[in-house]
């Protein structure tokens, strides 16, 4: 692959029926707020043309983009080059260029873990941490908790699936079925729903956080609604909680930065303007 010629570098977000994206809302309020020439769109891409898309990205004029559903995984195979937490997660999210090759990372990690600094600061102590859900965004949050020094207790309701990601990630992950939670929660000092469990049309998550240790921090991943079922509980029992719209704010930074050549920053502005849209648009 050439690398991008593109004067004025260019960016998107790659998926399909993905109309409800918030990407390019981050992406172009950073450029104009950093005053940068550039544009982020939005491609919808069927599916039995993603991978010549993907191919021809700089031919296109793109410098990278994002990836998501439901190509995360297939994106994982095309490309030339790939991250250590795009090879460790087995999905990626980013692409962009270095010396001609097209380059893949996960940056769920990242977002994951910057998302709870700034919102609980000192929630790495170690211990254990609960996840529900493991799906592709599951493992993405266990790949940033054993990074953090935790040992990872994985819950689903469909056990092999969780029994499948800890053989992945080896000895510090422990799957359960979802009936192990509240023997679980106790233990825990961290809580994290990975799962769509809480999500706009899905069946709320509902847990008695009571049994959960009053330092413990609670994260959703989720965030349309802006705040579901798991957060009330939280807020109600008095625990730090990480909400899913600042790891969707946090996960772009490092794009941004390879795309532009620019690190933006997250803020209250950029929080108040996704909240606006997300109630515009979903009643969240």
């Amino acid at each position: 692959m050439k690398p991008p010629r593109a004067d004025v570098p260019k960016a998107c977000v790659m998926g399909h029926r993905v109309a409800y994206s918030r990407s390019p809302l981050i992406h172009n309020y950073w450029l104009r707020s950093l005053g940068l020439r550039g544009s982020y769109e939005l491609a919808d891409v069927a599916p039995e043309a993603f991978p010549e898309f993907l191919r021809n990205l700089s031919r296109d004029g793109y410098v990278g983009g994002n990836v998501t559903v439901p190509y995360k995984h297939v994106a994982f195979r095309l490309v030339d080059l790939r991250d250590r937490c795009a090879e460790a997660v087995g999905a990626v999210n980013t692409v962009w260029f270095d010396a001609g090759k097209l380059v893949a990372g996960n940056t769920d990690v990242s977002g994951f873990q910057a998302n709870l600094d700034a919102a609980a600061p000192g929630w790495d102590t170690g211990g254990l941490a609960v996840v529900i859900g493991a799906g592709g965004a599951a493992r993405a949050v266990v790949h940033g908790l054993l990074d953090r020094g935790f040992d990872v207790a994985v819950v689903n309701r469909t056990p092999q699936r969780a029994e499948a990601l800890a053989r992945d990630f080896g000895q510090r992950v422990t799957p359960y079925d979802f009936s192990a939670t509240a023997r679980l929660l106790p233990q825990a000092s961290l809580l994290t729903n990975a799962s769509m469990l809480g999500a706009m049309g899905q069946p709320d998550l509902d847990l008695d956080l009571s049994a959960l240790d009053p330092e413990a921090v609670v994260c959703e991943l989720n965030y349309v609604p802006l705040t579901t079922a798991l957060l009330r509980a939280a807020v109600r029992t008095g625990h730090r909680v990480a909400d899913g719209l600042g790891m969707l704010m946090h996960q772009a930074v490092p794009g941004f930065a390879r795309w532009f050549a620019a690190t933006p920053r997250v803020t209250p502005q950029l929080r108040a303007l996704l909240e606006a849209d997300i109630r515009a648009k979903a009643g969240g």
